[in-house]
């Protein structure tokens, strides 16, 4: 008998993917709860499953009773002479623990347990995928469109379906039925239905994660990403470093013909990426996020920490971007507030500087040539006087 339900427990932890020693704690905690409800009574008790195959009975349930004067609860309660029985140590005040006679469970017993293991076993399910997305928040996972709810879409994970709420999807991506899809765990919360897993295509540490899956040298932690700008759907830019001189932190990214690259951006519906190289020095680093725009000149302001980028007069338009995409992303990438000027707007303000000074010294001269006129008049009109 022990070994069929030892078999039985087995088979359900292969089936239920939860480990035997947890269903064995919820099937004890389960038998007690049956016991209770079915005796009413508020007693402690103990259930224990022999593990042992070669034990007649599959488990064992024990009583704990207060050993009392006046017995009003058998359950709870044992007198002195038969605690004497079960041990002849007891006096009054102790604790007796005895084994209960598992046969006078009965039919309504076995349903009542039955119906609380299945409950038992449904949280315990729950916990554990609850534990498992927990410990998975930001990373990536692979699921399919299942189906939409409303503006809410949901993708299918295996054991349960993630939610991609409106906020989070891409307004440019069709997220069509059983079409697969990379997401990035944005948070698990517990309902009364079970764990709910909010996915994110929005985020920005999406494209991190899928450049690690894509890039073995940044997984190998020898090219690192040290930051992400991206305006989901429509362009993104990273900027990443080396610590090996050999490696070309960049190239790494872009893979042989722009294999590596061209996978991440196939995954993103075709979103433009741009990777550069991360500077330690600023006004090389903004230079570099303006690709694919080349700069002539990067002036910084450190204590406003605001730069001004001058470029060519025929790259001012492709260093802004479309709407101010490029120059926007750029300066998210660094952390910078980047001002874009052309050479020829740069030597027109720098004329007019130029002008608005010789004017001023020139204002200057005639005001100190006024002033010595009026003293030698003065001074002439002094002499006719006397």
């Amino acid at each position: 008998m022990n070994g069929e339900f030892l078999e039985a427990l087995e088979q359900i932890a292969r089936d239920r993917d939860i480990s035997l020693e947890i269903l064995v704690e919820t099937v004890e905690t389960a038998l007690v709860t049956a016991y209770k409800k079915n005796y009413l009574t508020e007693g402690e008790i103990r259930v224990v499953i022999d593990t042992k195959r070669g034990s007649t009975t599959p488990f064992r349930v024990f009583r704990e009773r207060v050993v009392s004067e006046e017995v009003r609860n058998p359950h709870n309660q044992i007198t002195l002479e038969e605690a004497l029985k079960i041990n002849p140590a007891a006096v009054l005040g102790d604790v007796i623990s005895n084994s209960v006679d598992t046969m006078t469970f009965g039919r309504i017993a076995a349903q009542t347990a039955k119906q609380v293991v299945v409950q038992k076993i449904r949280e315990a399910e729950r916990r554990k995928i609850f534990d498992e997305y927990n410990d998975r928040i930001g990373e990536v996972v692979t699921g399919t469109v299942q189906r939409r709810e409303g503006r809410n879409i949901f993708i299918s994970l295996g054991k349960l379906d993630a939610v991609l709420p409106p906020q989070e999807q891409v307004e440019s991506e069709p997220y069509r039925h059983n079409d697969r899809l990379k997401v990035y765990v944005l948070e698990v919360k517990e309902t009364s239905k079970g764990p709910q897993v909010i996915v994110s295509r929005t985020h920005p540490s999406l494209i991190r994660r899928l450049f690690e899956l894509e890039v073995p040298e940044i997984s190998d932690g020898i090219v690192t990403i040290k930051s992400v700008a991206r305006e989901p759907g429509a362009r993104s830019k990273i900027a990443v470093t080396s610590r090996d001189e050999k490696v070309d932190p960049v190239g790494a990214c872009v893979g042989h013909r722009g294999s590596r690259v061209q996978a991440v951006v196939n995954e993103l519906y075709d979103e433009k990426i741009d990777i550069v190289r991360w500077n330690e020095d600023v006004g090389l680093f903004i230079s570099e996020a303006l690709s694919p725009a080349k700069a002539v000149k990067v002036s910084i302001d450190s204590d406003g920490k605001s730069a001004l980028a001058t470029v060519p007069d025929n790259q001012l338009s492709l260093a802004i971007g479309k709407q101010g995409q490029n120059v926007r992303l750029a300066a998210r990438l660094t952390g910078w507030r980047i001002d874009i000027r052309s050479e020829a707007q740069v030597a027109r303000a720098t004329l007019m500087a130029m002008t608005d000074g010789l004017e001023s010294l020139e204002d200057e001269s005639e005001e100190s040539e006024a002033e010595v006129l009026h003293e030698t008049e003065l001074e002439t009109t002094e002499e006719e006087n006397s």
